[in-house]
């Protein structure tokens, strides 16, 4: 897998494929940048191009400021999405907290007539339209660095060499505190909804996922809908995230 810088800091794309009929868009998860994702590009058909939208203050766009209000977010993620969307069509794709972020997105995105995704999926979220729940809220602003850390180590894809250098620790939790800011923000726009197919993802042993979640999400698609349970907990078992796009119907490998 190569790397190709971009023109556009917000939008990383690992290897650049101009005959994919078709992008796959993710968003970042809480306290996440594009590393995450970047694998994926190395499983994913050759008609699929893989781009990550990068938010302020991380990776390509280090030297911005954080944002700390979820409504600039999501605009900032709009922008970076419709930057993708004008090239050809794309789905998209959040996990976490990045699910919340995919589905205001989609449906900001779609409210002002597009260019929508031709399908959205959300991975290990729960419907937004539950409001901010104390069950949403793990981890949490007031835990101390060490919490966070083993919260990281222990329910996230902190990789080994971030945990072993103390410097790399001390920013992988001023990005986390960060986003924890942001999410605390979040409120759900009571009319939101999306028409394009919804497919959600969910862990089996993920505790932070309300039992409900399969109508709550349901409610808010006026689409095709679908929902699959993957094993393991928030972000699934190692084998399970490094191939959950073969997971994504509308990319038509399930």
């Amino acid at each position: 897998m190569s790397s190709i810088g971009q023109q556009d800091p917000a939008v990383v794309r690992p290897r650049i494929l101009p005959g994919a009929r078709r992008t796959l868009v993710c968003l970042g998860f809480c306290g996440g940048g594009a590393g995450a994702y970047l694998p994926w590009a190395d499983t994913l058909a050759p008609d699929t191009e893989l781009a990550v939208v990068c938010y302020p203050g991380r990776e390509g766009r280090f030297a911005e400021e954080f944002l700390q209000d979820w409504d600039e977010l999501a605009e900032d993620a709009v922008r970076a999405v419709g930057s993708v969307a004008a090239e050809r069509p794309y789905v998209l794709f959040g996990h976490s907290m990045g699910g919340w972020m995919a589905f205001d997105v989609a449906s900001r995105i779609q409210d002002r007539g597009g260019p929508a995704p031709q399908a959205l999926v959300v991975s290990s979220a729960n419907a937004p339209s539950r409001g901010l729940t104390p069950q949403d809220m793990f981890p949490s602003q007031r835990d101390s660095d060490a919490g966070l850390l083993e919260w990281m180590r222990t329910f996230g894809l902190i990789p080994a060499h971030v945990l072993g250098d103390p410097d790399l620790r001390a920013m992988a939790v001023e990005l986390m505190r960060a986003d924890l800011v942001v999410r605390d923000t979040f409120r759900h726009r009571g009319a939101a909804s999306v028409g394009m197919p919804l497919q959600v993802l969910r862990g089996a042993d993920d505790p932070v996922i309300d039992p409900d979640t399969v109508g709550q999400w349901r409610a808010l698609a006026t689409g095709d809908y679908r929902h699959d349970v993957l094993p393991g907990g928030h972000f699934y078992t190692p084998e399970v995230w490094a191939g959950l796009p073969s997971r994504i119907t509308a990319l038509g490998v399930v």
